[in-house]
């Protein structure tokens, strides 16, 4: 894999080393993640890798009982739901993600604004 393949699969090798990776602009900065290999904001193709805060907010959140079949493969399901969410970086950007270390049983004990 190139170094500046920005896709899917890059974001996932960066995840795999621990670090969250979007990209940024060269030419406008405008910063992304899920990274893309091109700006929306400017069109340019002058992506680069940059590394994203670890810390966030929980924006939203959903428990899912009825499970897509890469989750029912971990295991997820009917009798096992999982806590899907947003996440509100302290840069200001946003990703979607599993949540975990909530009672997903208790959906009410789950707060926004959750560090």
């Amino acid at each position: 894999m190139a170094e500046q393949d920005f896709t899917h699969i890059g974001f996932q090798k960066h995840l795999s080393e621990h670090k969250l990776m979007g990209t940024q602009c060269k030419s406008c900065g405008a910063k992304y993640l899920p990274p893309r290999p091109l700006c929306v904001n400017c069109y340019g193709d002058a992506m680069e890798w940059i590394e994203m805060p670890g810390e966030g907010k929980l924006a939203a959140f959903t428990t899912v009982h009825i499970a897509p079949t890469a989750m029912i493969a971990e295991g997820y399901g009917r009798d096992n739901p999982y806590c899907s969410g947003i996440v509100t970086l302290e840069n200001g950007l946003s990703i979607s993600a599993q949540i975990l270390g909530v009672d997903v049983n208790q959906p009410q004990t789950i707060k926004v604004g959750t560090p």
